[in-house]
């Protein structure tokens, strides 16, 4: 204890006032009150020492919990419940203590996140690549009928357009998720949104011969990015003509308030099986509907999309009755 230059400075300048009141008593009043000065000033010296020793020794425990929890144990609880700074800088270790627990926690679960993550997307790209290394022999084939070979070529158009689709999709969500989207901030009226997002779908629509029924409020918008927002609707859209039967209804709604502004998109489908609900929105979740084509990554950009905009996005959905998609922008509180 004595080797720790703090104590001995601090026995040290005790020692010295001990003895310069010493001194001065026996300078300015009597020799019986310097010895009482004396003994008074050495008991407070061995005090203050218990004391800081004390002290020290807590501080050592709270620099042999700090070096546990470096080497990964978040177990030990040093909270004392007690007043003081030092009860409150134990308390404040033990809440960063939880809080590095907990980004552990998150850490290892993104963790197991990407590996799935990984593995699906070589699921995603490796059934394509092998389709059409397959049709790449046959086509070697000189004598290939004509009709073959454009069938084939053709089907390998639309395996590198899905592929090309899938990458970019990705890389999208990935720049979401890390952040590094800068999303506008701009007054969107919703009509036009709508419009423009519809037009990526009407020519599957006039295939399966659906309706589109669009009706709102004229002035309703709000804060955000008209690109990235359009694409977000678009997927949902994609989804609802996808699960829609010939001859179907889809409609658009949308409407404002001074908490948020509302769209919603509803189709008369086949519905959403009540326990693929909570999935929908998850990366590479296909539900028991889910087309062969089906990636799982639309809904899951939609809602990321959503979620970087101060905005939000529920579904409803009867099997057999159809879906509805219920999209909120908040009011950014000033």
């Amino acid at each position: 204890m004595l080797r720790n230059r703090e104590i001995m400075i601090l026995l040290t300048a005790m020692c010295i006032i001990c003895i310069a009141s010493c001194i001065a008593a026996a300078a300015f009043f009597s020799f019986k009150t310097a010895l009482f000065t004396l003994f008074t000033s050495g008991l407070l010296i061995v005090c203050s020492l218990l004391f800081t020793c004390w002290r020290y020794r807590e501080i050592e425990k709270l620099s042999s919990y700090l070096r546990q929890i470096t080497s990964g144990n978040y177990s030990l609880d040093v909270r004392d419940n007690q007043e003081g700074e030092l009860s409150i800088l134990k308390n404040d270790i033990y809440k960063v203590t939880l809080m590095l627990s907990e980004q552990k926690s998150l850490l290892k679960r993104d963790k197991v996140l990407l590996t799935d993550a990984i593995s699906d997307i070589s699921h995603q790209l490796k059934t394509p690549l092998t389709s059409m290394l397959m049709m790449a022999d046959l086509l070697n084939d000189a004598k290939l009928p004509v009709v073959k070979r454009t069938e084939f070529i053709h089907s390998i158009r639309l395996q590198l357009e899905r592929m090309e689709w899938l990458v970019s999709s990705l890389l999208k969500l990935s720049k979401i998720d890390a952040g590094t989207v800068e999303f506008k901030k701009d007054r969107i009226t919703v009509k036009k949104l709508i419009e423009k997002a519809v037009e990526a779908v009407m020519i599957p629509m006039d295939i399966k011969e659906q309706m589109l029924l669009i009706e709102g409020e004229e002035k309703a918008s709000f804060i955000g990015d008209l690109n990235w927002t359009c694409e977000a609707i678009i997927n949902i859209l994609k989804n609802c003509v996808e699960h829609t039967p010939t001859g179907g209804v889809i409609s658009i709604s949308f409407s404002e308030n001074v908490l948020f502004t509302e769209i919603l998109i509803t189709d008369n489908g086949e519905g959403i099986p009540k326990e693929d609900i909570p999935y929908i929105f998850n990366r590479f979740y296909k539900g028991k509907n889910a087309g062969e084509d089906s990636v799982g990554i639309g809904l899951a950009m939609a809602h990321s999309i959503f979620k970087s905009q101060n905005g939000d996005i529920h579904v409803k959905s009867k099997q057999n009755k159809g879906t509805q998609f219920q999209l909120k922008f908040y009011k950014q509180i000033v």
